[in-house]
Order: structure tokens, then sequence, then C-alpha cells
């Protein structure tokens, strides 16, 4: 099982894992990985969650008066990601990645230490081919 995804090292200081974007994001790569089978956990797939992460932590950075009506949108990824597990698109595994860094969005700031967990992840994701 990969490293427990922590985006904090010490959460009053806001002092962010210094492991987070290398060797957790790189873990969590290689098990999503090797849990896809044929058909789950397409790059593709993924990129699609990765987009609308990006979208709503843009949102956030645009708007940051706006964060009570965006983290239900935050939240909401997880049932899409259950919903396409449900559809052999993504693995238990990969719904397990999001929910634990979804459960750590509290703030309008997490969002950006979850966004960038999401981008390294993306990058070791992708040295595993062309599923």
């Amino acid at each position: 099982m990969a490293a427990e995804i922590i985006f904090y090292k010490d959460k009053e200081k806001r002092t962010i894992n210094p492991l987070l974007f290398s060797k957790t994001a790189e873990e969590w790569a290689a098990l999503i990985h090797d849990k896809g089978g044929r058909d789950a956990n397409k790059r593709s797939q993924l990129r699609k969650f990765y987009d609308e992460v990006l979208r709503l932590n843009t949102m956030v950075k645009s708007n940051p008066a706006e964060w009570e009506n965006i983290l239900p949108y935050v939240n909401m990824l997880i049932a899409k990601a259950v919903y396409a597990q449900g559809r052999n698109k993504v693995s238990r595994e990969f719904v397990k990645m999001l929910q634990d860094g979804i459960n750590q969005v509290q703030q309008s700031n997490d969002m950006e230490i979850f966004a960038n967990f999401f981008e390294a992840f993306m990058g070791y994701y992708r040295q595993y081919g062309a599923n």
C-alpha cells in the first residue's frame, strides 16, 4: 500500500509534508497503475479528474470569497470517482487516493496543495506507459 497522504508536517504552522510531492505521489502512482488492470486507470480518465481539480483550484484562486460555494464541488469529485469506479474506469485505489486528499481540503489554500499533489501524481503516473 502507498504511503498515507498527509498534506502537512505541521498543520498549525502549515508546513507542507516534504515527501508529499515526491515519495508519496510516486507510491500512489505505482499502486494505481498496478491496480488498473486492462481498462481502469487510463491516463485519459485520470486526466479528467486532474483537469477538474485544476479548474476548481483556479476558481478558488480567482475568487477566494466563494470558497464556501466551491468546496461542495470539490467534495463532489469523490462521488464522480465512485461512479467512474462503478463503470470500471478507475480502480478502488484511485478513489481512495482522491478521498484521502479531498478529505484534507478544509480551507482554500488546502486546495492548492491538493492540486500540486495531483500534478505530481500525474507526472509520476506518466512513467508507466501509455495505458
